[in-house]
C-alpha cells in the first residue's frame, strides 16, 4: 500500500515538474519572440508632444512621401559626426552655425502617371520638413552625390510610375525644435501634416 502511494506521489510530482518546465520554456520562447519596439523618433528628449505617431504619409499629385523616422542630434554629438563623416555631409549650410542635425528615414512612392524626380532635369523640391515655421535646408551627401536613388543617403532620385524607394536624408537646424511639420507640393497638389504643434 505504501509503495503504491509513494509511486502515485512521485508520478504526480514528476507531472507537475514537467508542466512547470514546459511553462517556463514556453514563456522564454514567447519573450524571445517578442520583437523590440522600433524607435521612430527621439522627440521626447526635447520635451515635445506629438500630434501623430510616425510613420506619417502625405500625398500630392500622385506622389507619396512617408516620414518613417525622425531623429534630432546635436551637431557635435557622436551620432551626428559619424553620419556626416560617413556620407560627406557638411554642417555649414546656414549663415548662423548649424546646431542640430535632423536624420530622417523616408519612403517615396510614385502613384501617378508621370515620372517624378529631383535631378538635373527637375530641381524643384517635392517635400519640406519645417521646424519652428522654417523649412530646413538639406546638406549634400558628397560621398553619394553621383548615385541616383541611393538607399543610404538620398540626393538625386527618379521614380517612374509605380516605383517606390526607401532611403535616408539629413537636414540642418539652427534652433531647438518647438514645432515640426512636413508638407509636399507636387503637380499642383498640396498636403501637410503637423507632427508637433507650437
Amino acid at each position: 500500500m505504501k509503495k503504491t502511494m509513494m509511486k502515485a506521489i512521485m508520478a504526480a510530482t514528476m507531472l507537475i515538474s514537467s508542466v512547470a518546465g514546459q511553462w517556463e520554456i514556453s514563456n522564454a520562447h514567447a519573450a524571445a519572440a517578442t520583437p523590440a519596439p522600433i524607435i521612430r523618433d527621439n522627440l521626447f528628449k526635447f520635451g515635445l508632444k506629438k500630434e501623430v505617431e510616425l510613420p506619417v504619409t502625405i500625398t500630392s499629385g500622385g506622389f507619396s512621401y512617408t516620414l518613417e523616422k525622425l531623429m534630432i542630434y546635436d551637431v557635435k554629438s557622436n551620432d551626428a559626426q559619424a553620419l556626416m563623416k560617413k556620407y560627406g555631409y557638411s554642417d555649414r549650410i546656414y549663415k548662423n552655425p548649424t546646431k542640430y542635425m535632423v536624420w530622417t528615414k523616408i519612403t517615396l512612392e510614385n502613384k501617378g502617371s508621370k515620372t517624378v524626380q529631383f535631378s538635373a532635369t527637375d530641381l524643384s523640391l517635392k517635400w519640406f520638413i519645417t521646424i519652428n515655421d522654417k523649412d530646413l535646408q538639406a546638406p549634400t551627401p558628397k560621398n553619394k552625390i553621383n548615385k541616383v536613388n541611393d538607399k543610404e543617403a538620398l540626393y538625386t532620385w527618379v521614380l517612374k510610375p509605380g516605383e517606390k524607394l526607401t532611403s535616408y536624408q539629413m537636414y540642418g537646424a539652427t534652433k531647438k525644435p518647438t514645432s515640426i511639420s512636413i508638407w509636399t507640393n507636387v503637380g499642383g497638389g498640396f498636403d501637410e501634416k503637423i507632427i508637433v504643434k507650437e
